[in-house]
């Protein structure tokens, strides 16, 4: 599993998720968490996803990592995820790791630290006991935790300390991908900065790829080269960090960063222009609210640019101004008070 330098490690296409719905007249239905999503990781690179509770960012992981079924294609190490099966399933796992976002719920709490990072060297194929010990110790220095900690339990660890054993645990087996979903949303705001400088500090020095789910915007600025915005289950905008967090051209982009005041941990970028009141993110509910395959673009009833095409047309994601942007209107000299369709 050694594809040429300049192949993608991870291409996705037409990627969707569906989760059955029982009841009603009709019986079972289902609800589509993501619809259609393509995007492209290459070796090396950082990609963060964003969008708000219910926009398909835990369901694209979960589909990644054959959590959930998902239909369309996965190319991963040049093998499709969504179709290995026994032992080739079981070899690219080793290549694929995630940090999970509620750090203790993630840990066995009948295991000691020793044991839980240890876990991942008995399954591919494990190294003499001796060997085995040594990388644990070697592990956990890497991510800060000291050799005391082997012999506790994870409730005997703090939430920053149970979040390190995660990492450490994910990391051992040396992966080309690592896939984080939310790794910050249980922790304190001090602990915050400890895990993204760990993060950032671990990709360089084992040559990860990673795949940062989040809501915090300034972390995700901080850690990834390229932002995916995804809104219920489609993507609404694909850029550069910095060009999305300068001049983002989707109105929920704008959205999302107008809602969350984002620190400067990177060289500043220009502002982006605050849409009015009405252009705020829905709340966590309303993103699952409608089926994301009904025609028109699914955020056009909280828009402030939209016109009637867009309640009847769905919006491709095409190229504006260096950015892949589902927007009929993206690109357009339009002032936010224009009337709507």
């Amino acid at each position: 599993m050694n594809p040429s330098p300049e192949a993608p490690l991870l291409e996705v296409h037409d990627l969707e998720v569906r989760y059955p719905l029982h009841g009603g007249r009709r019986g079972a239905s289902t609800l589509t968490a993501v619809a259609g999503v393509s995007f492209r990781l290459d070796q090396g690179e950082s990609l963060g996803v964003v969008g708000e509770s219910g926009s398909g960012k835990s369901s694209l992981a979960r589909a990644l990592l054959r959590l959930t079924p998902a239909a369309g294609r996965a190319l991963f190490l040049g093998h499709d995820l969504l179709r290995l099966q026994g032992e080739a399933l079981r070899a690219t796992r080793e290549h694929l790791q995630i940090i999970f976002q509620d750090p203790h719920g993630a840990l066995d709490p009948h295991l000691r630290i020793a044991d839980i990072v240890a876990e991942p060297l008995r399954e591919f194929p494990p190294p003499p006991p001796a060997r085995q010990d040594e990388a644990v110790r070697r592990m956990l220095a890497r991510v800060g935790l000291g050799a005391e900690l082997l012999g506790r339990y994870p409730h005997q660890l703090s939430g920053g300390q149970a979040q390190r054993v995660g990492i450490a645990r994910a990391l051992i087996l040396h992966p080309r991908l690592l896939i984080c979903d939310e790794p910050m949303a249980a922790l304190d705001v001090s602990i915050r900065a400890q895990i993204t400088n760990l993060l950032r500090d671990m990709r360089r020095e084992l040559g990860l790829s990673l795949l940062y789910i989040a809501h915090d915007l300034a972390s995700v600025r901080y850690l990834c080269e390229r932002v995916m915005v995804l809104y219920r289950g489609r993507v609404m905008e694909l850029a550069g960090r910095e060009a999305l967090f300068g001049h983002a051209q989707h109105p929920y982009t704008r959205a999302l960063l107008a809602a969350e005041p984002i620190a400067q941990p990177l060289p500043a970028a220009p502002a982006p222009s605050a849409p009015p009141a009405s252009t705020a993110p829905p709340a966590p509910g309303d993103a699952v609210a409608s089926p994301a395959h009904a025609a028109g673009c699914v955020f056009h009833a909280r828009c402030p640019l939209r016109v009637a095409r867009c309640r009847a047309e769905t919006p491709t994601l095409r190229a504006v101004a260096g950015h892949q942007v589902a927007c009929h209107r993206a690109g357009e000299a339009v002032e936010a008070g224009d009337s709507r369709g």
